[in-house]
């Protein structure tokens, strides 16, 4: 056997070898492509619904609150607040303070921009309403200034959901 058929036969063979094995490298790396590719897709999605659920739970939870400053500041002017009046509005202010809590970690700058002045709005009303409730009323605090700021607080209650609904590509 002449050495330059030998050359051409291993040539052949090695070709052939290398070829497979190119290919299924290439098709072990388009894999993996389409795989990175789903779970960045899965992420963006898991994404969307914890910030989904947070904004409703948030929405709520403040809507909530703010009913039950309204509730409170009707009690206190017709008969004097109770016991359970008080572990009411506590409730729904510790509602809302966990959601707000959760929006810290989770909610783009927008959308925690919003909640924050929802944030101090309804809690400069809860402290407003809790010193007309011991009597101690700050200079200019009356229950009709702190009705008028509790209303006050829909307001940015609207411009924190449309900010969520936008966030969310809803509206």
């Amino acid at each position: 056997m002449e050495i330059g058929a030998i050359v051409i036969a291993v040539a052949g063979v090695a070709g052939t070898l290398g070829g497979a094995l190119l290919t299924q490298r290439g098709a072990e790396r388009a894999k993996r492509r389409e795989i990175e590719l789903v779970r960045a897709h899965d992420a963006v999605r898991e994404n969307q619904v914890l910030r989904r659920t947070c904004y409703t739970d948030l929405n709520r939870d403040a809507r909530q609150f703010t009913t039950a400053l309204n509730r409170h500041l009707h009690i206190l002017r017709e008969r004097g607040v109770e016991d359970a009046d008080r572990a009411a509005l506590d409730a729904a202010k510790d509602a809302f303070r966990d959601r707000y809590s959760e929006a810290q970690m989770i909610a783009p700058g927008p959308v925690l921009a919003t909640a924050t002045l929802v944030h101090h709005a309804l809690t400069a009303v809860y402290g407003q309403v809790k010193r007309l409730e011991r009597g101690m009323p700050e200079a200019g605090e009356s229950a009709e200034s702190a009705a008028e700021a509790q209303q006050a607080i829909w307001v940015p209650l609207r411009e924190m959901r449309a900010a969520m609904r936008a966030d969310l590509g809803v509206g």
